[in-house]
């Protein structure tokens, strides 16, 4: 038995220097020399990332993503070339809208055959290349596309991708490794260095006090943010700066940013008080309001984040009259303890809190009354307020929900229930991914259950056989909501957004609206997990149990919700 030590080892080298957890992969003919170094990491009983098997490559790079969403450690997703880069670019682009760290390669042959002493499989001739190299086919959803040279420059490369993407802004980065650099013999480093975590970045103390001051001054202030909660730390710390303040929380949700039974937590429902508030906190928030220019306040606006300025949105306008540019969770507890420095205390704004708790509570109230009545409704279908509340009801109290709807986004979001950090994710970026990031989260996530909501539309656009086959594979069971009106309504609003008079209107002929889709909950069945179809508002509380008790015996479960509209 021979032990080689080749690229394959320097690469899997580079990736314990990362301090990686997991190689995901949907893989190709390429990385014969990484599974001979992996299997040796088992043999000789080496510590390292362990292998995880995936049947399709945009699932491979979404369930990168979900991990480290939920955990926030960076890892490595090694997919084909070529046509398999093109598959996985959707959550390439997903991963940098999110701003997500990750190292993906790839490889590709640069001598086809020509090489008297390499013999280079055939296919890479005929069908397999790429004019220029496969990093021009993902150039514009990475951070950085490049090519490793040479196997003595390709440790380094594959270390400073990783340190790369996790800079800010982070996000993936691609590195193209050809066979004939990976086949090359390799000497390892005498002392592998483990790669530092990347530093955090301080705002400014001059900026800091500014803040703080407006903070002190401002007699109606409101916090807007749809990313804070990426950042359990941000989440406590937001939670601490709106306590001392007694300031309003919400906004459009890409995480969890806040606790829902906080008094100060408005959600979407801080929209209409906008328009009198004279300072304006956008924590983490990329996209405040619509159109972009039409600021819906007089008062200040503040921008604070690590990155406010997104170079992956083709336009952006916040509006904002300061910045305090820094991590967020940081900069948020320097301006609580500039303010406390200032003589500001939790009990000095109390009519403030109770003035926005009653409208919190109120907006509670609204929402348990329209999934009350919304269980009454007769006809055919469940309203989707109705499964709103059966979640809210039957769901354990630290579930994580991964959403991925168009139609009931905003209706989910708003009455979905969650308390604690990282107990809420957007599938973002494309549809197609929600299936992909919810595994990925669940392999972060330990024994908290994970309810992916997914469209019915939405589904269709997933690889869904692939990813029910992971969560088999790799014992990750989640809760699988399928919310099916059976319908792309999206479509058909779009239409009607810009034709209201128009000839579909008026004769009902509608193109590309309708979905004639099977029973969802027999998806499961060549995997044998479980699967309900639910048409009656009454049967859900109990269906969404029993199908939790299938995922807590370790198996996925389908939930396949007949929606009324």
């Amino acid at each position: 038995m021979k032990q080689y030590c080749d690229g394959g080892e320097a690469i899997l080298e580079a990736f314990r220097s990362l301090g990686l957890d997991y190689i995901i992969s949907s893989p190709g003919s390429e990385w014969s020399p990484v599974w001979e170094a992996l299997a040796r990491q088992k043999v000789n009983q080496k510590s390292g990332p362990a292998y995880i098997d995936c049947w399709h490559e945009t699932l491979a790079v979404d369930m990168a993503m979900g991990y480290t969403q939920m955990t926030g450690h960076m890892q490595a997703v090694l997919l084909h070339a070529g046509a398999g880069l093109l598959q996985g670019s959707a959550g390439m682009h997903s991963a940098m809208l999110a701003e997500v760290p990750m190292v993906i390669m790839s490889g590709e042959s640069t001598s086809f055959g020509e090489d008297p002493h390499l013999a280079i499989e055939p296919q890479w001739y005929r069908s397999l290349s790429i004019v220029g190299g496969p990093q021009r086919l993902v150039e514009p959803v990475t951070k950085w596309a490049t090519q490793a040279g040479n196997v003595h420059t390709l440790y380094e490369h594959v270390v400073r991708a990783g340190e790369f993407a996790q800079r800010t802004p982070m996000g993936p980065v691609y590195l193209n490794a050809p066979l004939e650099v990976m086949l090359q013999e390799w000497t390892p480093r005498e002392n592998p260095r483990r790669v530092p975590p990347p530093p955090k970045t301080r705002a400014k103390d001059a900026d800091v006090e500014k803040i703080a001051e407006l903070l002190t001054q401002a007699r109606n202030p409101i916090i807007l943010t749809d990313s804070a909660g990426r950042d359990p730390d941000a989440f406590m710390a937001l939670v601490e700066l709106a306590d001392l303040f007694g300031i309003p929380v919400g906004g459009r949700a890409a995480f969890a940013n806040f606790p829902k039974n906080h008094p100060l937590h408005l959600g979407s429902g801080i929209q209409p008080f906008l328009k009198d508030a004279d300072l304006v906190l956008l924590v983490a928030c990329r996209a405040p309001w619509y159109p972009p220019s039409r600021k819906p306040t007089t008062g200040t606006v503040v921008a604070i984040d690590e990155n406010p300025f997104k170079g992956t949105m083709v336009y952006q306008s916040l509006q904002a009259d300061h910045y305090l540019e820094g991590e967020v969770a940081a900069s948020l507890r320097l301006l609580v303890e500039a303010a406390k420095a200032a003589g500001v205390g939790a009990g000095k704004h109390a009519d403030r809190r109770a003035r926005w708790q009653r409208e919190h509570d109120r907006i509670v109230a609204a929402e348990c009354a329209a999934e009350a009545e919304a269980r009454t409704k007769g006809g055919a279908g469940i309203d989707p307020l109705a499964l709103a509340g059966a979640l809210r009801e039957a769901m354990p109290a630290d579930a994580v929900y991964v959403e991925e709807t168009i139609t009931h986004a905003g209706m989910l979001q708003q009455h979905l229930a969650w308390s604690e950090p990282q107990s809420f994710f957007r599938a973002g970026g494309g549809l197609g991914q929600g299936l992909g990031t919810a595994l990925g989260v669940k392999l972060g996530a330990g024994n908290r259950p994970v309810a992916a909501l997914v469209g019915d539309g939405s589904l269709l656009y997933n690889p869904v056989v692939q990813a029910l086959g992971a969560a088999r594979g790799s014992d990750l069971p989640i809760l699988i909501v399928v919310c099916n009106n059976g319908q792309y309504r999206a479509m058909q609003t779009g239409h009607l957004h810009h034709y209201p008079d128009g000839v579909a209107q008026e004769a009902e002929i509608w193109h590309g609206v309708t979905i004639d889709g099977p029973d969802y909950a027999e998806l499961g069945k060549p995997f044998g997990l479980h699967g309900q179809k639910v048409d009656r508002p009454a049967e859900l509380p109990g269906a969404i149990r029993d199908a939790m008790r299938a995922v807590e015996g370790g198996k996925t479960a389908i939930l396949n919700v007949v929606l009324s509209r």
